[in-house]
């Protein structure tokens, strides 16, 4: 159930939604990507679904360059540029399978995508063209943020970043400050650590989360979106037990939870100024093809003490 705090965004995509991203300066417009071919933009103070625009397949991401540009791929191999203004569109270039992952990079004007295809690559958005090709040893699947990546390109020349992912089945990884966080299809989250001072490492840890226990057993759920608060640092999860919390990851612990949502959360986005997320309820097929609510995206307005570390 909402409260006066929350509401229910109209017009919600006709399947499976894959990504939700705020405008990077402001919280009144809101970027979808779905299952049904889609890329929504939303005005979040109307209420008001402001364009559509369709791929040939499912597109799974999609990320603003600047307020007026738009980028997506997906399904159909094509990375997209949509002119929010105009509503013109453009096929910047493709990847061999499918991408699962567009981020932009604003302190070195790149965009970066992930694709099934094991690559990693660069846009130049001014041009736009490749900027450059990163062989992975595997599947790209992972959300690629902007603020730890930026500063590995522009102190590397553009040179191969590769995390070891050893100990998780990752799900979903972020990535913030000097470490990042990694989320399990096993009810896990890990915050770990770039930096390999050895005092750095000693904090690190792994907790269990979004776990019920249902009829005398412990149901254990994917944790399936991350995102970080802009201004206090602390982080939101979203899992398939449908339920959303907020955790303080310097004392180590759960900061609140919010009213569970109809179906599995399949992705959370944080405004920039920290004052609302973006909750996207969506069924995940978990259980496979069965009867199950509709996707729906809510916007929710977020306090200090919610969102700010005791």
């Amino acid at each position: 159930m909402t409260g006066s705090n929350e509401f229910k965004l109209n017009q919600c995509p006709e399947d499976g939604i894959s990504a939700i991203k705020f405008s990077p300066n402001t919280s009144q417009f809101l970027l979808v990507s779905s299952w049904d071919c889609t890329v929504r933009l939303y005005d979040i103070t109307s209420n008001n679904m402001r364009l559509k625009y369709q791929h040939s397949a499912a597109v799974l991401d999609c990320a603003f360059h600047d307020p007026t540009h738009s980028w997506s791929g997906g399904l159909d191999l094509s990375l997209k540029m949509r002119d929010l203004n105009t509503d013109q569109e453009s096929i910047v270039g493709s990847h061999d399978a499918s991408i699962r992952c567009v981020e932009y990079c604003p302190e070195v004007n790149v965009m970066v995508t992930g694709s099934w295809d094991q690559t990693v690559k660069l846009w130049d958005p001014r041009t736009p063209c490749n900027a450059g090709t990163f062989a992975q040893p595997e599947r790209v699947c992972i959300n690629i943020v902007y603020d730890i990546i930026l500063k590995l390109i522009a102190n590397k020349g553009y040179a191969h970043l590769l995390l070891k992912l050893e100990s998780f089945a990752p799900v979903n990884m972020l990535l913030h400050l000097l470490g990042y966080v990694l989320s399990s299809i096993e009810g896990r989250v890990a915050v770990e650590y770039l930096d390999p001072n050895p005092e750095v490492q000693k904090k690190k840890y792994a907790f269990k989360c979004h776990r019920l226990k249902e009829n005398n057993l412990e149901q254990i759920y994917p944790v399936n979106a991350i995102s970080f608060h802009s201004v206090h640092n602390t982080f939101a999860t979203g899992g398939s037990d449908g339920f959303v919390n907020i955790w303080d990851p310097f004392n180590k612990k759960r900061l609140c939870q919010f009213h569970r949502y109809p179906t599995s959360i399949a992705s959370l986005a944080f405004s920039n100024d920290g004052s609302a997320i973006a909750i996207a309820s969506s069924y995940m097929y978990e259980k496979g093809e069965i009867e199950h609510p509709e996707d729906s995206i809510y916007i929710r307005q977020v306090t200090d003490a919610e969102t700010k570390p005791k």
